[in-house]
C-alpha cells in the first residue's frame, strides 16, 4: 500500500500539478471564441521563397486552441526545393486527411505562433527533402479516417513518425506535443533508423523514450516529464521544456 501511494504522489507531483497550473495560466489569457475567430495569417517567421531560394526543411508546432490549447500543441512539415516554393504538410482530423499547402508555411495556429522546432537548409535540406517525402507518402495512417485526436494517432503523430523515419532531422517535437508517442500498430517499442533513441509505449497512454534527442522522457497519458540532454533542459507536463 504504502509503494501504491509513492507512486500516486509522484504521479500528483510531476503529472497532474504541472498541468492544472499551465489550465490556470491559460484561463487568464485572451483566446479566439471559435475556430472563425482565431487568426490562421502568416507570422512573417520566414522570408519569402524569392527571398531565400535555397532548399530548406522546417519543422513548425504551435499550441493549438480549445481547452486543449492548455497543455497540447500542433506541429506540421515544411520542405522547399532550391529555387521552389515552400510546402506545408499537416495532418488533421477532416477531409483528407494529410493537407498540403491549406495554411502559410509559417501560419498562426488558432492564433497562437509557431515555434521552430528543426531547421536544416542548402545541401543537407536538398538531399534529405526525397527521404522526408517518402516518409510523408509512407505514412501508415495518411488515408480518411486514420486520424484520432487522442491518444493517437493524430497531428503530432504524423510529424514523429517522419522525424523517427529521418533521424538526420536531428530532432524530437516539443513535450506539449500530445500524440507524438503514439506508435503504428500499436507497437511496444520502436528504435530510430540510426539506432540513438529507443522509445517504449503501452498504446500511446504510457511509455518511456530514451536516446540522444529524446534524453529521459516518460510519457503518462499523452503528458511527457523528463530531462533533455542535447539542449539542457527539464521537460514539464503542461509547460514543454524550460532551459536550464
Amino acid at each position: 500500500m504504502k509503494f501504491l501511494l509513492r507512486i500516486v504522489s509522484v504521479i500528483l507531483l510531476v503529472f497532474v500539478l504541472p498541468t492544472l497550473v499551465s489550465a490556470g495560466l491559460w484561463a487568464t489569457r485572451d483566446h479566439p471564441e471559435g475556430w472563425s475567430s482565431a487568426r490562421w495569417s502568416s507570422s512573417g517567421l520566414l522570408p519569402t521563397a524569392e527571398e531565400s531560394p535555397e532548399a530548406a526543411i522546417y519543422i513548425f508546432s504551435a499550441m493549438t486552441g480549445g481547452l486543449k490549447g492548455a497543455i497540447a500543441s500542433h506541429a506540421w512539415i515544411v520542405t522547399k526545393d532550391e529555387n521552389g516554393d515552400y510546402q506545408r504538410y499537416d495532418k488533421v482530423g477532416w477531409g483528407s486527411p494529410i493537407r498540403r499547402n491549406h495554411r502559410a508555411p509559417d501560419a498562426f495556429w488558432y492564433s497562437n505562433p509557431p515555434r521552430l522546432v528543426a531547421e536544416v537548409k542548402g545541401e543537407e535540406a536538398k538531399r534529405l527533402i526525397p527521404m522526408v517525402e517518402a516518409a510523408i507518402a509512407g505514412y501508415q495512417y495518411g488515408q480518411p479516417g486514420g486520424y484520432r485526436i487522442y491518444p493517437g494517432p493524430n497531428s503530432n503523430t504524423f510529424v514523429a513518425h517522419v522525424l523517427r523515419e529521418v533521424p538526420e532531422l536531428g530532432a524530437v517535437l516539443p513535450a506539449d506535443a500530445v500524440g507524438r508517442d503514439y506508435l503504428p500498430d500499436g507497437a511496444f517499442y520502436h528504435l530510430d533508423k540510426d539506432g540513438r533513441d529507443l522509445h517504449l509505449s503501452l498504446g500511446g497512454f504510457a511509455g518511456l523514450s530514451v536516446g540522444v534527442r529524446s534524453g529521459l522522457e516518460v510519457n503518462f497519458l499523452g503528458l511527457v516529464a523528463g530531462i533533455d540532454v542535447a539542449r539542457p533542459g527539464i521537460k514539464v507536463p503542461g509547460f514543454g521544456t524550460v532551459g536550464l
